[in-house]
């Protein structure tokens, strides 16, 4: 009997890729194009950021989120929403004067990257479990444990289910011991994230190690990042885990081949059906996570 895989797809993220694809949705209104097309095409969840429709860089306008959940939710398609909770950790430092903050500094406290979360209370969210050097420069995701801590207390509060984002050992271990404290409904979810400089690196016997640390009963999905998407599609459905993909991580289908969102999930839905499992149903996936429509995870 085959095994529903959780296949999600991250739709835009907030990285500086507008310029490099024309595919990147960067409105509401192509932001929950793509979620919908995604849907149809086999994602179960999908996971969202929002962009400024002017600069096309990533936002946390509460009215945005608002407004891509109104169309996604208007749609004849039932993915679950899994908003991202991320943004508002990054802090540019002056390597000559570290106490001075650099533009393009966005640093907020855990709660308030929370606020679109408290509004709409979707099924899901992400909380990124550790600070990480990000890329070459002077770049910092600040995400320190009293923040977690506290973020995580509010998102369960709120009954929301987190998807735990772990970018090194470090942060897993972490997570682990927030678990082990009772700050996550079971059953936990971990997003192993791979290839992101310089976190964990996209090496499946690292992957193998990460998926040997997690707790009794936990639920795993993981990816790793451009050319790796699809092998990490592969080596996370083998190791008994879930899968990521979308425009977030990847912007080829083939080398010299841009992507759209739904011609991810179609090929990755191909890869688990040939490893000889199932792509969950959104109700499969909350049935999987233990989520309650509406959002109701307390």
């Amino acid at each position: 009997m085959s095994r529903p895989v959780i296949l999600t797809c991250a739709l835009t993220g907030a990285g500086d890729t507008t310029g490099k694809s024309e595919h990147v949705p960067v409105t509401p209104e192509q932001i929950a194009a793509d979620a919908i097309a995604a849907a149809r095409a086999g994602a179960s969840v999908v996971h969202i950021h929002v962009r400024d429709v002017e600069t096309g860089q990533g936002s946390r306008d509460d009215a945005l989120y608002r407004e891509v959940v109104r169309i996604v939710g208007e749609s004849d398609v039932d993915p679950v929403i899994n908003l991202t909770a991320g943004m508002g950790g990054d802090l540019f430092v002056d390597p000559s004067n570290p106490t001075t903050h650099l533009p393009g500094t966005d640093l907020v406290s855990g709660l308030e990257r929370l606020s679109h979360v408290e509004e709409l209370r979707p099924e899901m969210c992400t909380i990124d479990c550790g600070s990480l050097n990000f890329g070459e420069g002077s770049q910092l995701y600040v995400s320190t444990p009293d923040m977690l801590r506290e973020g995580a207390a509010r998102i369960r509060e709120l009954g929301v289910k987190p998807e735990m984002e772990i970018f090194d050992t470090g942060q897993l271990w972490f997570a682990n011991v927030m678990v082990e404290e009772g700050l996550f409904a079971p059953p936990p979810l971990y997003q192993l994230c791979m290839g992101i400089p310089y976190g964990a690196p996209a090496d499946t016997g690292l992957l193998h190690a990460m998926v040997n640390m997690l707790p009794e009963g936990a639920e795993f999905t993981s990816f790793a990042l451009g050319r790796n998407q699809m092998k990490w599609v592969a080596q996370s459905v083998l190791l008994g885990g879930h899968v990521r993909v979308g425009l977030e991580d990847n912007l080829y289908l083939s080398k010299g081949v841009k992507a759209t969102n739904a011609q991810l999930v179609e090929r990755a839905a191909g890869i688990i059906g040939d490893l000889g499992e199932a792509v969950a149903t959104p109700d499969e996936a909350r049935e999987i996570l233990q989520i309650e429509r509406g959002g109701s995870n307390r």
